[in-house]
């Protein structure tokens, strides 16, 4: 594949490492489409000159170093990665619903504001499921950056989002793509046909287009059966006849760009601690947040100390325990604003290798039965593609 990072797949990634990001893809396809005051950092401009329709499909869980495993189920794939593909750093935590909104928006987690899987909401010991958020917060107040589609919009850009009918109106979707027409769309066939209808109703002397799809199938069937299972080879598959059909159906003068929002491990029986049934590491934790591979512990009242010192000697190895202040210095997240602060735990524990800390007890207990997981810093779940295709 072109352009292929060097790092192992377990490779520890900092915000230094280089390459375009995934919160430059849509600023990117909007200077493409002549949006005023839109950047190009990924250089797109070159290679679509002319382009007055973009579609931007983002596969859930197909991070870069889940190519080659793939690639005997997705030819199409493999072919397009060989040629115009390269590799994007998705951002930290490397998790859905940080990854989605950082690529609607156009900017680093700290200023959008959804910092993780889950959260605390600040003031109150509530923990938010981004991905189960019905409104409350508000998504315009919790995520306050104009998204990409809103500025595409305002400068008289046709734009659609293709989803699943569920998250039509959701908090996470409002969060990431308001300023979009939403279209419900479930499985690779029907979000392929929504994708290709948007791109088809460009009229002659009408503003150019752009079109956001999203497939979530390989992602859920790494986390329940495990990558390169049987049923995610099959998911594998059907992601690629999606893509062929995408790419068979592009107009002359547009443009399909792929992409993802994270990788994924699977994690052995072994290498997985449960904070729940060890006292050691619920003492002093009033809150706990993040997943598995990524925790932020919100604790009591002068037990931020004896927090880190447990869980170093807990974990020893298999992770990284930072306070909050420390892992915003690393530069991660970007700026965070001080509203913004109090969603990031005291502590953050951030995994290495093939680590992982369940809570059997405090989340679902489906979420300590999974096989594969992400959210944390390893090549592997923090690389995406970005594969370039015009028509």
């Amino acid at each position: 594949m072109s352009g292929s990072p060097t790092p192992a797949p377990l490779a520890i990634l900092g915000p230094e490492h280089g390459g375009g990001r995934l919160a430059e893809v849509l600023p990117s396809a909007l200077a493409v489409l002549g949006v005023p005051d839109s950047a190009d950092p990924l250089g797109l401009a070159p290679t679509l000159a002319g382009v007055r329709r973009i579609a931007v499909l983002l596969v859930d869980g197909l991070g870069w170093y889940q190519l080659p495993t793939a690639a005997p189920y997705a030819p199409t794939l493999a072919g397009l990665a060989a040629t115009v593909g390269r590799p994007l750093i998705a951002g930290f935590p490397s998790t859905t619903p940080t990854s989605l909104v950082s690529l609607g928006t156009g900017v680093p987690p700290g200023a959008h504001g959804v910092l993780g899987f889950t959260v605390r909401v600040p003031g109150t010991d509530r923990v938010l499921t981004h991905t189960d958020w019905a409104g409350d917060p508000s998504p315009l107040s919790w995520q306050p950056v104009t998204t990409q589609f809103e500025r595409a919009r305002a400068a008289g850009v046709t734009t659609t989002v293709v989803s699943r009918p569920e998250f039509g109106g959701s908090g996470l979707t409002l969060a990431a793509n308001r300023g979009g027409d939403f279209r419900g769309a479930a499985g690779g066939e029907a979000v392929a046909a929504a994708m290709l209808a948007a791109l088809a109703a460009l009229a002659a002397g009408s503003g150019p287009t752009l079109v956001s799809g999203y497939h979530a199938d390989l992602d859920r069937h790494g986390h329940v059966s495990g990558v390169d299972s049987v049923p995610w080879r099959d998911a594998a598959t059907e992601v690629d006849a999606l893509v062929a059909r995408l790419v068979d159906g592009l107009p002359p003068d547009a443009a399909l760009l792929v992409t993802a929002d994270h990788g994924q491990l699977d994690i052995p029986a072994t290498h997985r601690f449960d904070l729940d049934t060890d006292p050691r590491l619920r003492d002093g934790i009033r809150v706990v947040a993040g997943e598995a591979r990524v925790r932020y512990l919100h604790v009591a009242p002068g037990a931020l100390d004896d927090v880190v010192a447990a869980w170093s000697t807990v974990l020893g190895d298999a992770a990284r325990v930072r306070t909050r202040d420390e892992v915003v210095a690393t530069g991660w997240f970007g700026p965070v604003p001080e509203e913004h602060l109090a969603r990031i735990g005291d502590v953050v524990v951030t995994c290495n290798d093939t680590y992982a800390i369940m809570a059997s007890r405090t989340e679902r207990p489906m979420a300590s039965k999974l096989v594969a997981y992400h959210g944390s810093d390893t090549a592997a779940e923090l690389t995406v593609p970005l594969l370039v295709v015009r028509g």
